[in-house]
């Protein structure tokens, strides 16, 4: 397999499924090889034998990316099988929807672990093995909540304008290495996350009224726009947060 990202090795968090599995499909079709993370091995496993049936490259790792401990072992096992890595997608997410005087403490630390904590220990794990290379890319998925916001979100739009900050610092501390560290903000996506605001008739017509497109974002789109970023054509842009929502933000 040739393409964009021949010889490059892309970590991939919350690759099961949704932005993440299509982000992986996409970067393997460009001849990058990916490595998988995520806690479900069945549907990692499903990713993996797709990728490999359109051959490509791609090995599945277990974790629990929240876990100080599972990311190392994660990075262990990466660098031990690939020797460097040259892209990190920071993907995995949690949202828990509902007013500020029903959130439990428990809830609100796993929505930060997972959105925020996740990311910091994958970059403080894989940055050693992306430097000295000239080139390297770091996508945060952020969110259009990073930019705007709803009711029922704090936790959600907290995390992901935490993690838009966390991008912004990082494009400047890996700079020198040539290293480019970018957001992608989706709008409403059709994801398994989003899937009972989707089913629900109310709460669907209310979102397609807000997309100025008139529509839900499709996975495939995403995955083609972190080839670009992840592309020497895209080796001037860092530090910044590209808007992928139909038009939301511009209204």
């Amino acid at each position: 397999m040739s393409g964009k990202l021949n010889h490059r090795v892309a970590v991939i968090t919350g690759a099961s499924k949704g932005l993440g599995k299509a982000m992986a499909l996409a970067l393997a079709a460009e001849g990058a090889q990916i490595a998988l993370i995520s806690r479900d091995a069945a549907q990692l496993e499903a990713v993996a034998a797709e990728i490999a049936a359109a051959g490509g490259d791609a090995s599945v790792h277990i974790a629990d990316v929240t876990s100080e401990e599972q990311v190392r072992q994660a990075e262990h096992a990466i660098l031990s099988r690939y020797g460097n890595v040259n892209i990190l997608i920071n993907n995995a997410g949690v949202n828990v929807r509902k007013p500020v005087v029903e959130f439990t403490l428990e809830e609100w630390r796993r929505v930060m672990d997972t959105n925020v904590t996740a990311a910091f220990l994958m970059c403080r794990s894989f940055v050693p093995a992306m430097t000295g290379h000239g080139y390297g890319r770091i996508l945060n998925m952020t969110s259009i909540m990073s930019h705007v916001s709803l009711p029922g979100r704090i936790a959600y739009a907290t995390s992901k304008t935490a993690l838009l900050g966390m991008t912004r610092t990082l494009a400047l501390e890996l700079a020198a290495e040539g290293i480019t560290v970018n957001g992608i903000s989706p709008g409403p996506f059709a994801t398994e996350m989003n899937k009972p605001l989707m089913e629900n008739p109310e709460t669907n017509a209310q979102f397609l009224a807000n997309i100025p497109l008139g529509r839900w974002g499709k996975v495939e789109e995403i995955g083609q726009l972190a080839v670009f970023l992840c592309s020497e054509d895209a080796g001037f842009i860092t530090g910044t947060d590209i808007l992928i929502d139909g038009g939301w933000c511009a209204r």
